[in-house]
């Protein structure tokens, strides 16, 4: 074989961090050690891995075909080497998800799996990161994340994404606000009132966006605010009417400190998909955590 898995490994380092230092900090080398290994990868191929700008590396058309190939080729090493220590875990897992799926479903989700896996507790190979649709896409399109689970609707022709979850969005306002006693909501109570809303690259904007959009360009957006619970505390101040999703405002409700406002002429259902890189090897851990979202998905 003309090739290393740790010349494949500096290979994704450095498309990780366009930078050979960076790379070679990451895995605990010396710079001029992975630069030597890049450049022999790349010379017994007689091929280009990257463009090369001053200090900055871009990945060239061959390498944005060879790193998920690269990614498949090292995840099943990393199970290889597992079992052939006869340890139970397989390597890592690392989820992305949008805030609402992040902050009322995904942590409860975290505690069921690692009770399924408590080795993977103990050797720290687990991570959850938040963050919002945008963000979730790229990281997994970057090979930076497993899978992801997000709120928006997406098409990309590089990524598996499955709807696994319904939900629905609802208008919201404090006990307080003089729309809180009506029993249904006009387009004129929507362009009238001054709203909080999620940031544009949520999913929860993307759905409101569309479902709003021959209102739009009359909207009074007030704010626009990437923390659910920041968006909770500005409407229940009266500062206007929000829209989210219903299961992140279900204790609000409960406890009457927000209102739900009934909008029926206009669909605020969605779904959540799971997101993950068509190319990306599915290891013991993926395919566990896909077993878990089917148990929990909704038609």
């Amino acid at each position: 074989m003309r090739y290393t898995l740790r010349q494949l490994e500096i290979f994704l380092a450095a498309a990780h961090t366009e930078n050979i230092s960076r790379a070679a900090e990451q895995l605990s080398m010396s710079q001029s050690a992975a630069s030597g290994a890049l450049k022999e990868l790349e010379k017994q191929f007689s091929i280009e891995l990257f463009e090369r700008v001053g200090k900055r590396l871009k990945l060239s058309e061959m390498g944005h075909w060879v790193r998920p190939k690269a990614e498949a080729l090292l995840a099943q090493a990393t199970e290889l080497e597992s079992a052939l220590q006869n340890q139970s875990s397989v390597g890592s897992l690392r989820v992305g998800a949008t805030l609402t799926i992040g902050n009322y479903l995904a942590t409860e989700m975290m505690v069921t799996f690692l009770e399924l896996h408590p080795q993977a507790a103990d050797q720290g190979t687990i991570s959850l990161d938040i963050a919002n649709t945008e963000a979730i896409v790229r990281g997994v399109n970057n090979f930076e994340i497993d899978l992801g689970l997000i709120e928006g609707e997406l098409h990309h022709p590089k990524l598996d994404i499955t709807p696994w979850h319904n939900d629905e969005l609802v208008v919201f306002c404090s006990p307080q606000h003089p729309l809180a006693s009506k029993t249904e909501l006009s387009d004129e109570d929507l362009v009238n009132n001054r709203w909080i809303l999620r940031e544009p690259g949520s999913g929860t904007r993307q759905t409101f966006d569309r479902t709003m959009h021959d209102l739009l360009p009359n909207l009074q957006i007030a704010l626009e605010l990437q923390q659910p619970e920041a968006i909770k505390r500005a409407v229940s101040a009266g500062l206007g009417i929000g829209c989210m999703s219903r299961i992140s405002l279900t204790r609000e409700f409960n406890e009457n400190r927000l209102v739900c406002l009934p909008v029926q002429h206009r669909d605020l259902h969605r779904h959540f998909y799971v997101v993950i890189h068509k190319q990306k090897h599915r290891t013991r851990y993926i395919q566990s955590w896909l077993k878990l979202l089917k148990g929990l998905g909704k038609e």
